[in-house]
Order: C-alpha cells, then structure tokens, then sequence
C-alpha cells in the first residue's frame, strides 16, 4: 500500500487486494485437522504453540467472510476450521469448548470461558450465513452453551468463566467477553432471524454505554460477581492481554462501532449515534499520540497513558469506527481521521514483505513482542480493511451477505493471492 494523505484513505482496489491477502492467510493458519496454527513473525505456524479456541474462531469468520465475497480459496478451509472447531476444540466429556489445547492435544487451561464461546457464536453464525457445512449445528451448539452456561438473566450480561465441568464460577466479571457476545449475538440474529439474540446485544449495549457514561466515557472493564465497578483491578498487572488496568482506548472505539451496528440491526437510526461519538471522541484523546503517532492500549481513569505500546488491533478499530461513524452520519472530519491513521498504519503496522500486521510497536513505532508474540489474529485488520467496502448492517457477515461476491475473479481469470497481485 502506498502512504496516502490524511484527506484520503486506502483505495478500493488496495481494501479488496489487502483483504484476500489476509483470508489467504486465514487459510494457511488452518491445519489438517481444522483447529489453528498460532502464526508467527513470518506468517508461518508456530507448532511450539497451543492452539486457542479464540484464534481458531476468528479465522473460521474470516475465512466465512471470503466465502461470502466471493473469494475461490476461502471455501475448503472455511469448512474445515468449522470442523475442527466441533471435533479439536469441543470438549467431549462436558460439553462446550476448551480455551485452548496444547501441541500434545491436553486441556492446557481448564477452564471455560464467556469469550471463547461468544467467538465460538460468531464463527458459527458468519458459516451460517456463508453457508459453510457443519456451521449451523456448530451455532445451535454454541448458542446454547452460551445461553446455558454464561447467561446471567438476573443481570442480563455474561459471566465470565466457569470451571471445565462447569461447577464452579469465578467471582469476575468483564466487560471484554460482553463486548464480544453482543458482536457475537448481532451475527446470531443474521443467521437466524432470532431476535432474543437482537434484544440481548443491546441490553448489553445500552449497560455498557450508561457506565462509559458515568465515568466519563471511559469504560470500566472489570467488576465483581454483582456487577460492582473494581476500578482498580490487576492495577500490578497493567500489562494483561486480555484483563489491563484502567480504561482500554480501543475498546471505546469498538464499542461505538457496535453500537451504530446495533441501531441499524433493531431499526432505530440515531439512537446511540450520540453515545458512540461520546465514545470515540474519549478514545481518540485519550489513545492517539499526537507526536510520534499510533495508540496506546491502555490510560488510568484520567486518560494518562499507563501501557503505551501500540497494538495492532486498536489501530484497526480506530478506522472500523472513523468509517461507520461516518457512513451513520456524513461528517467528513471522520473520513479525514481515518486517513491520517490509515497513513501511519501503512508505515508502521503492515509487514509489506509478508502482507500480515505487526502486532505489538513500542512507543518508538517498532516491532516489539513483550504481550504480543507473532501474528496470529487476522481478524481486527481483515473487518478494518474491508468494512468501507460493505454497506453497515449488525454484522460484518449480514454487510458481506448484501455485498455479494464482490471479490469473485473474473469469468476465466485465475485467483491470484493478493501479495503478488500488488508486487509485495
């Protein structure tokens, strides 16, 4: 990709070649028997490392949005990551999915976990609607697991991890796994016309965005088993993957993304459009480094920086949200934001030689590996990439379905990955 001016963005030809790159890459994740390599520097598999439920979900997705767009390739690994998520990663003696297994195939976690399931719900509803084999008996699975196990209809909200056998629950509760289950529940509600799941998502929504509201649009993200805010959790532990101290900079921006997914999903344009741009505006001033560029992860609730390294995946949803916000509502200063980001994304986060992204920068915008290890995860980039291309509906899968195949090679051309179809 060639850096562009802050007042333009990727073309469209770039968006549709960067994206096939990044199923093919999906597809190469995706072994034999259907779970997911985790990737390294290079893009090739790591086979030191276990295989995450989590990973092997959001290739199945990426790959099912492929399908739906049209692209040659995706079909056979699609239906196999499908198979391996309902064969490798199932949990034959209790029920629903381990967190991970580890190169001799043992639970390595032992636990079960909101998240996990949530994208075990996405992988199957985008194969649903792709039409992927096997993808609907893996979403009724999933959605009844879900339902099941991590339901807290009493709160209306999902706990967050149980014991493999389910019996015992742990006392926290996260917003990050919600997050998830509402882009999860939106994808269920496309596949299958169910609205239970459309009404969940948004009572989840709307609890998230009334406690960003009270904290000043920053969102707590960790609480006790009744739902009480712990401001100060793992405030020793600031570097946590998946459970950081203070407020997460790229959570605000997904969740304004979600929340306009949200509005067009129930019908009701303009309801939270409010409430996202609330979001995104904290976020973007709280996370953008105005001087050498990129996001940091996290900042302590008064938005100082607390882990500054950039990651791969805030980036991404900094450019989803810039371009939903302003397809909800034409403001032009959106397109102008996303371009600038999308400029020092082409410089500092995409691996030209190999077409993946860094995952993790330090503060200096170089390659760096202290939380991130490698380049597993496609998904964050594949959805920024491809979403300007797509009309906004509740799911990145409900916007490929009304695309159509947008990508489908011409009648007598050869599929041609897109590394080589750009000269990378």
């Amino acid at each position: 990709m060639t850096a562009t001016p802050s007042s333009a963005g990727p073309t469209s030809a770039w968006r549709r070649s960067h994206f096939t790159e990044l199923v093919h890459l999906a597809g190469t994740s995706v072994r034999d028997d259907g779970a997911a390599w985790w990737l390294d520097d290079d893009g090739r598999p790591d086979r030191s490392h276990a295989v995450e439920t989590w990973i092997g979900c959001r290739m199945a997705h990426v790959l099912g949005l492929g399908v739906l767009l049209g692209l040659p390739e995706a079909p056979e690994p699609a239906a196999r990551a499908i198979e391996g998520l309902r064969t490798v990663l199932a949990d034959p003696d209790h029920g629903g999915w381990l967190t991970s297994r580890g190169p001799g195939q043992g639970d390595l976690d032992g636990t079960k976990a909101a998240y996990s399931h949530a994208f075990v719900v996405l992988a199957g509803s985008t194969g649903t609607v792709a039409g992927v084999a096997g993808a609907p008996a893996l979403l009724d699975d999933a959605l009844r697991t879900l339902d099941e196990r991590f339901w807290e209809a009493e709160h209306r909200l999902h706990l967050d991890t149980r014991s493999r056998d389910w019996r015992d629950i742990d006392p926290y509760r996260g917003v990050n796994a919600n997050m998830h289950a509402v882009e999860a529940l939106l994808a269920a509600h496309d596949a299958t016309g169910d609205g239970e799941w459309l009404v969940r998502a948004e009572s989840i929504a709307d609890r998230v965005a009334g406690w960003a509201a009270d904290n000043g649009w920053r969102i707590p993200e960790h609480f006790d088993a009744g739902w009480n805010v712990l401001l100060e959790y793992n405030a020793d532990r600031p570097h946590d993957p998946f459970k950081p101290y203070g407020a997460t900079p790229g959570h605000g921006l997904e969740w304004a993304r979600l929340l306009l997914q949200v509005d067009v999903a129930a019908g009701t344009s303009g309801r939270r459009t409010e409430v996202a741009r609330a979001l995104f505006d904290r976020a973007v001033e709280d996370g953008w480094d105005p001087e050498g560029g990129g996001f940091v992860y996290t900042t302590d609730w008064e938005g100082r920086p607390v882990e500054p390294r950039r990651f791969h995946w805030v980036a991404a949803e900094a450019v989803a949200a810039a371009d939903a916000l302003g397809t909800v509502t034409g403001d032009a200063r959106y397109a102008d934001l996303a371009g600038g980001w999308w400029t020092w994304i082409d410089a500092n986060l995409v691996d030209h030689r190999r077409g993946s992204w860094f995952h993790e920068l330090d503060t200096d915008n170089r390659p760096s590996g202290r939380t991130w290890v490698g380049k597993p995860d496609v998904y964050h980039a594949a959805q920024a990439v491809i979403l300007p291309e797509l009309p906004l509906t509740g799911s990145f899968a409900g916007s490929a379905r009304a695309a159509g195949p947008i990508l489908a090679p011409a009648d007598g051309a050869a599929p041609a990955h897109a590394n080589e179809a750009s000269g990378r």
